[in-house]
């Protein structure tokens, strides 16, 4: 196993889904205590890896400001794998480190305990199930990610045909926490006052 090196990973915050239980407003633009939800991510990932990408399917000028943007190459909203197979293609570091943007602050040392497993598909359990779209995959499966998309299955199982290794993060199943509503929003506010 090589030692871990953050330059190395291209960091992937999924961030094209529909925004329904937000009344189809762009969850990552919300506000979350005086910022947007996804500045709170990009503040996590940027010390585990040297690059970040925003996989988005609208507001491209608003997330540009933040960090290089990419799009499905498919218009709509065709879920996650859509958006790691664009990242896959777009990524031009040895690993992808992906997580999704419903989640401020994903575990701090995600990509390098991730890294640790050895696999090209490394992908985080919380202790209690499978956390699929915080993982890391080598580039070199962007092809594959790209004919799994022909069938369209979910990313989990898509995974699981890769062989993926789940990498145990039951110590801290909080850092998982993601929100979806108004209400989870206040929520996590409320817990996260200075």
């Amino acid at each position: 196993m090589r030692d871990f090196n953050s330059a190395a990973v291209t960091a992937a915050i999924l961030a094209g889904g529909e925004g329904r239980r937000l009344g189809g407003r762009d969850k990552g633009l919300e506000p979350l205590c005086e910022k947007s939800l996804i500045e709170h991510v990009i503040a996590t990932l940027q010390r585990q890896a040297g690059k970040i990408l925003l996989c988005i399917n609208r507001n491209a000028d608003r997330y540009a400001a933040f960090a290089p943007v990419c799009s499905d190459r498919t218009t709509g909203f065709h879920g996650p794998l859509a958006g790691i197979a664009t990242a896959l293609v777009a990524c031009d570091t040895a690993w992808l480190l992906t997580v999704p943007v419903d989640c401020p602050q994903p575990p701090s040392d995600l990509a390098r305990r991730l890294h640790a497993a050895d696999a090209s598909i490394a992908v985080a359990h919380d202790g209690q199930r499978r956390q699929p779209l915080f993982a890391l995959y080598r580039r070199e499966l962007a092809a594959a990610a790209e004919v799994a998309l022909t069938q369209n299955p979910p990313v989990w199982r898509w995974q699981d045909e890769m062989h993926a290794i789940e990498v145990d993060f039951s110590d801290a199943p909080q850092a998982f926490i993601n929100l979806n509503t108004q209400e989870d929003f206040r929520d996590w506010e409320q817990g996260h006052r200075d």
